[in-house]
């Protein structure tokens, strides 16, 4: 099922177009019930989610027809229309839906599994799975912080890691058999816009020019933070290190939600976009760790959940959830399914970065936050350090799972790349049995990246048209829902930088972000 631009399908074929707006309702269905599923299982309001009876319920929004539909508008638009643009997405999403049907049984199963399992340590203490990564990093205990992860990991190759591996390998051979491209990185490339090989170049040249920085950086902060030898430190090290308790007076549990809320006031809008924006903030059982956005009815009903882990980082993961939920919550209603639901997640990642990086703005602190002028400038150095960390960190997996992806790879031996690549480039030390885990789907470490370098561009692009303190300037908000979130997900993350901001993608601005905060 090869894919080429072609002539422009005339305007009177309206038996297309209505077979593509069947797809669209067919695809809003399938993805709101979805949508909630996974919200109710992933918050901890259900132990397990029932994904394959929702695949069962809408099996014609992603069957042969449904795809031959958009295959085909795809092969007759012209590159650069509009037609073109939506066809693409449709595409992709309807091949995401197969794979995601597919693998509906594992993933049942890795749900239930991860709301179940627990953590036994040598001296018998237990440890519910899914807070493992809150505990871990707030243990103080070095001995004791390791225990744990290597009882994590032990557990995790027994039972997780299988699953994970059976998954990928599962979802290659489905995208192979839609014969949409070659391989599985060239039906990614040509359904995302993004050329890899590109990125991956990008990838390696950021990290040979942070190197330096980070050769400072890394050892100063370890010593200081954890009081260990460098060479000693591990991925859960860094957990505990992040965590950064000291500054969590600063922080206050009380105070988050409120401050964040005024944040976005003084902009000029609602913080909840006139009530579509559920905020669940409190500690329970079965939620999990990880924050996330859901957004149920776009843009009517978006679920904004974190659970909470103390201190700056809250703070952060809902400056970034919140990104994505005003994002959903003010999208224009009329717009199509695909420009709603679909398009360069990179877009909406951008826009929730805009929002976290406000924790590494010195006017901000200042201003929300109970830091004073005497802790900033050490704050905003620590953060240049995480910021410098994270993006170091997503360059590898990017590399990493190219690798992980290419045809013909030796699955056997990806655990110790895994643990050679990440482990390089942050110089602590993975673990073998997070290789298939820790792994986005479908390339979204990607979507990461270029949102670190949309997220610079717009935040140069707001100090010239709104000033530094763009955020607190009651024109700015107004412009942002306007420009940025009402148009959805139509653009590509460069083409939306170049609309409103005049300057392509690059990881030059997020250096140059960093060199800021460090001083």
């Amino acid at each position: 099922m090869t894919i080429v631009g072609g002539e422009s399908r005339p305007a009177a074929d309206r038996e297309d177009g209505r077979r593509i707006d069947l797809l669209r309702r067919r695809g809003e269905a399938f993805l709101q019930e979805i949508s909630a599923e996974y919200h109710a299982a992933h918050a901890g309001h259900a132990a397990e989610a029932a994904l394959q009876p929702i695949y069962g319920r809408h099996a014609a929004a992603f069957d042969d027809e449904a795809l031959q539909s958009a295959v085909a508008l795809l092969q007759l638009a012209v590159p650069g229309s509009d037609e073109f643009r939506s066809a693409r997405f449709l595409v992709d999403w309807l091949v995401e839906s197969r794979v995601g049907r597919a693998l509906a049984p594992i993933e049942e199963v890795e749900i239930a599994w991860e709301s179940q399992a627990t953590i036994v340590v040598a001296d018998g203490i237990e440890e519910p799975y899914q807070r493992s990564a809150i505990t871990i990093a707030n243990t103080g205990d070095t001995t004791a912080r390791h225990a744990l992860d290597d009882a994590r990991a032990s557990l995790v190759a027994a039972e997780l890691a299988p699953l994970r591996r059976d998954r990928l390998q599962q979802e290659h051979a489905v995208v192979s058999a839609l014969g949409i491209a070659p391989t599985y990185n060239a039906t990614w490339e040509m359904m995302s816009g993004i050329p890899l090989a590109a990125l991956r170049a990008e990838c390696e040249a950021f990290l040979r020019d942070t190197q330096a920085i980070w050769d400072d950086l890394f050892p100063f902060y370890v010593e200081r933070g954890l009081g260990m030898n460098p060479g000693d430190v591990t991925r859960a090290d860094l957990l505990a290190l992040m965590r950064a308790p000291a500054y969590d007076i600063f922080f206050a549990p009380d105070r988050m939600e409120r401050e964040v809320r005024r944040h976005v006031v003084e902009m000029g809008i609602s913080p909840d976009a006139d009530g579509r924006v559920r905020f669940d903030t409190t500690d329970r059982p079965g939620k999990r760790a990880r924050a996330f956005c859901a957004p149920v009815q776009i843009p009517d009903l978006v679920h904004l959940v974190l659970r909470p882990h103390g201190g700056q980082n809250d703070w952060m993961t809902l400056l970034h959830e919140l990104g994505h939920a005003l994002h959903f919550g003010y999208m224009d209603r009329a717009l199509p399914f695909e420009y709603r639901w679909l398009g360069d997640h990179s877009v909406t990642e951008g826009f929730a970065m805009l929002f976290d990086h406000r924790l590494k703005d010195a006017g901000w602190l200042r201003r929300y936050t109970g830091l004073g002028p005497r802790e900033i400038p050490n704050f905003l150095h620590s953060q240049g350090f995480e910021e410098l960390h994270f993006v170091r960190r997503y360059v590898a997996k990017l590399i990493y799972e190219t690798e992980l992806h290419t045809e013909g790879v030796s699955w056997d031996a990806l655990p110790d790349r895994y643990v050679e690549i990440l482990t390089a480039a942050t110089g602590f030390r993975y673990q073998r049995a997070d290789a298939f885990v820790d792994v986005d789907p479908r390339y979204y470490a990607a979507r990461y990246l270029r949102a670190w370098q949309l997220q610079a561009a717009l935040e140069e692009g707001l100090r010239e048209r709104f000033d530094a303190d763009w955020w607190r300037n009651p024109k700015a908000g107004p412009w942002m829902v306007g420009e940025l979130f009402r148009p959805g997900q139509r653009e590509l993350a460069d083409e939306l930088s170049l609309r409103v901001a005049d300057r392509g993608l690059s990881f030059a601005p997020v250096i140059a972000g960093v060199t800021r905060m460090l001083g």
